[in-house]
Protein backbone atom coordinates (compact mmCIF):
# COMPACT_ATOMS: atom_id res chain seq x y z
CA UNK A 1 0.00 0.00 0.00
CA UNK A 2 1.54 2.96 -1.10
CA UNK A 3 -0.65 5.67 1.20
CA UNK A 4 -1.78 6.10 4.75
CA UNK A 5 -4.19 8.10 6.32
CA UNK A 6 -3.44 9.48 10.26
CA UNK A 7 -6.14 11.21 12.38
CA UNK A 8 -5.11 13.02 15.21
CA UNK A 9 -7.10 14.84 18.46
CA UNK A 10 -5.72 17.51 21.19
CA UNK A 11 -7.30 19.57 23.52
CA UNK A 12 -5.81 21.92 26.32
CA UNK A 13 -7.45 23.90 28.84
CA UNK A 14 -7.32 27.66 28.66
CA UNK A 15 -5.68 29.21 31.53
CA UNK A 16 -4.41 32.75 32.51
CA UNK A 17 -0.76 33.80 32.46
CA UNK A 18 -0.04 31.65 29.07
CA UNK A 19 0.40 33.00 25.56
CA UNK A 20 -2.21 31.59 22.70
CA UNK A 21 0.05 30.19 20.49
CA UNK A 22 -1.73 28.03 17.59
CA UNK A 23 0.47 26.85 14.33
CA UNK A 24 3.55 28.66 15.80
CA UNK A 25 1.21 32.28 15.56
CA UNK A 26 1.30 33.95 19.30
CA UNK A 27 -2.87 35.30 19.00
CA UNK A 28 -3.38 38.10 21.39
CA UNK A 29 -5.81 36.68 23.73
CA UNK A 30 -6.36 37.33 27.51
CA UNK A 31 -6.06 33.65 27.87
CA UNK A 32 -3.26 30.85 26.78
CA UNK A 33 -3.35 27.04 26.77
CA UNK A 34 -2.19 24.71 29.07
CA UNK A 35 0.37 22.88 28.68
CA UNK A 36 4.13 21.44 29.10
CA UNK A 37 5.23 22.62 25.94
CA UNK A 38 4.07 25.78 24.29
CA UNK A 39 0.58 23.74 24.25
CA UNK A 40 0.13 24.41 20.92
CA UNK A 41 -3.32 22.69 20.21
CA UNK A 42 -3.06 22.86 16.21
CA UNK A 43 0.60 21.38 16.30
CA UNK A 44 -0.13 18.56 18.17
CA UNK A 45 -2.92 17.04 16.36
CA UNK A 46 -0.96 17.54 13.35
CA UNK A 47 1.84 15.09 14.88
CA UNK A 48 -0.27 12.60 16.29
CA UNK A 49 -2.22 12.60 12.83
CA UNK A 50 1.66 12.02 11.11
CA UNK A 51 2.36 9.36 14.33
CA UNK A 52 -1.07 7.74 13.84
CA UNK A 53 -0.61 7.26 9.98
CA UNK A 54 2.90 5.76 10.75
CA UNK A 55 1.38 3.00 13.35
CA UNK A 56 4.17 4.93 15.60
CA UNK A 57 1.75 6.03 18.78
CA UNK A 58 0.89 9.27 19.74
CA UNK A 59 3.46 12.41 20.37
CA UNK A 60 3.59 11.49 24.27
CA UNK A 61 6.03 8.37 23.53
CA UNK A 62 8.31 10.69 21.94
CA UNK A 63 8.14 14.02 24.04
CA UNK A 64 6.62 13.15 27.22
CA UNK A 65 5.23 15.62 29.56
CA UNK A 66 7.10 14.28 32.45
CA UNK A 67 10.20 15.06 30.60
CA UNK A 68 11.96 18.07 31.64
CA UNK A 69 13.18 18.45 28.55
CA UNK A 70 10.39 19.09 26.74
CA UNK A 71 8.74 21.81 29.34
CA UNK A 72 7.97 24.93 27.16
CA UNK A 73 9.13 23.37 23.85
CA UNK A 74 8.51 24.90 20.52
CA UNK A 75 5.54 22.55 18.73
CA UNK A 76 6.71 23.33 15.57
CA UNK A 77 10.57 22.22 16.48
CA UNK A 78 8.54 18.99 17.83
CA UNK A 79 6.82 18.70 14.28
CA UNK A 80 9.76 18.92 12.26
CA UNK A 81 11.50 16.28 14.13
CA UNK A 82 8.25 13.93 13.65
CA UNK A 83 7.92 15.01 9.65
CA UNK A 84 11.82 13.95 9.59
CA UNK A 85 10.81 10.56 11.36
CA UNK A 86 8.07 9.78 8.59
CA UNK A 87 10.62 11.05 5.68
CA UNK A 88 13.00 8.20 6.87
CA UNK A 89 11.01 5.81 6.78
CA UNK A 90 10.31 6.30 3.17
CA UNK A 91 6.94 8.85 3.50
CA UNK A 92 6.03 12.40 2.32
CA UNK A 93 3.30 14.24 3.20
CA UNK A 94 0.98 14.88 0.76
CA UNK A 95 -1.53 17.28 2.71
CA UNK A 96 -2.72 18.28 6.21
CA UNK A 97 -6.26 19.24 6.84
CA UNK A 98 -7.07 20.43 10.53
CA UNK A 99 -10.20 22.16 12.56
CA UNK A 100 -9.96 24.28 15.54
CA UNK A 101 -12.58 24.46 17.63
CA UNK A 102 -12.86 27.52 20.01
CA UNK A 103 -15.29 30.62 20.69
CA UNK A 104 -12.73 33.01 20.84
CA UNK A 105 -10.91 34.82 20.35
CA UNK A 106 -11.59 35.37 16.24
CA UNK A 107 -9.00 32.18 14.49
CA UNK A 108 -9.69 32.86 10.91
CA UNK A 109 -6.83 36.14 10.05
CA UNK A 110 -4.08 34.18 11.56
CA UNK A 111 -5.19 30.96 9.46
CA UNK A 112 -3.05 31.80 6.74
CA UNK A 113 0.04 32.50 8.85
CA UNK A 114 -0.78 28.83 10.52
CA UNK A 115 -0.45 27.06 7.47
CA UNK A 116 2.53 28.37 6.13
CA UNK A 117 4.40 27.83 9.63
CA UNK A 118 3.15 24.46 9.25
CA UNK A 119 3.96 23.40 6.05
CA UNK A 120 7.70 24.96 6.14
CA UNK A 121 8.35 22.40 9.13
CA UNK A 122 6.46 19.75 6.76
CA UNK A 123 8.43 20.94 3.89
CA UNK A 124 5.73 21.37 1.73
CA UNK A 125 3.60 24.45 0.01
CA UNK A 126 1.17 26.00 1.99
CA UNK A 127 -1.51 25.26 0.19
CA UNK A 128 -1.26 21.53 1.04
CA UNK A 129 -2.18 22.58 4.72
CA UNK A 130 -5.60 23.52 5.24
CA UNK A 131 -6.33 25.17 8.81
CA UNK A 132 -10.62 25.72 9.01
CA UNK A 133 -11.51 27.42 12.49
CA UNK A 134 -15.21 26.69 13.78
CA UNK A 135 -16.87 27.12 17.43
CA UNK A 136 -18.91 25.20 19.37
CA UNK A 137 -21.77 26.96 19.22
CA UNK A 138 -21.16 27.55 22.96
CA UNK A 139 -21.59 23.91 23.87
CA UNK A 140 -18.86 21.81 25.45
CA UNK A 141 -15.53 23.24 27.22
CA UNK A 142 -14.64 24.38 23.86
CA UNK A 143 -18.10 26.53 24.05
CA UNK A 144 -17.56 27.49 27.50
CA UNK A 145 -14.11 28.85 26.81
CA UNK A 146 -12.54 26.59 28.72
CA UNK A 147 -10.52 25.68 26.34
CA UNK A 148 -9.63 24.58 22.43
CA UNK A 149 -9.75 21.59 20.72
CA UNK A 150 -7.95 20.42 17.17
CA UNK A 151 -8.74 17.39 14.90
CA UNK A 152 -6.23 16.82 12.22
CA UNK A 153 -6.07 14.28 8.59
CA UNK A 154 -2.81 13.85 6.77
CA UNK A 155 -2.53 11.79 3.71
CA UNK A 156 1.23 10.32 3.49
CA UNK A 157 2.23 8.68 0.12
CA UNK A 158 5.42 6.05 0.78
CA UNK A 159 8.28 7.63 -1.60
CA UNK A 160 11.56 6.06 -0.75
CA UNK A 161 13.51 7.78 -3.46
CA UNK A 162 12.76 11.02 -1.63
CA UNK A 163 12.71 9.51 2.27
CA UNK A 164 15.59 12.06 3.33
CA UNK A 165 14.16 15.35 1.43
CA UNK A 166 13.67 18.24 3.68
Amino acid sequence: MNLRIGHGYDIHRLVEGRPLILGGVTIDHHLGLEGHSDADVLVHALMDALLGALALGDIGRYFPPDNPHWRGANSLVLLRQVAALAREKGWRVVNVDTVLVAERPRLQPHVPAMAANMATHLGIPSDRVGVKATTNEKLGPEGREEGMSCSAVVLLVHDPDRCHDP
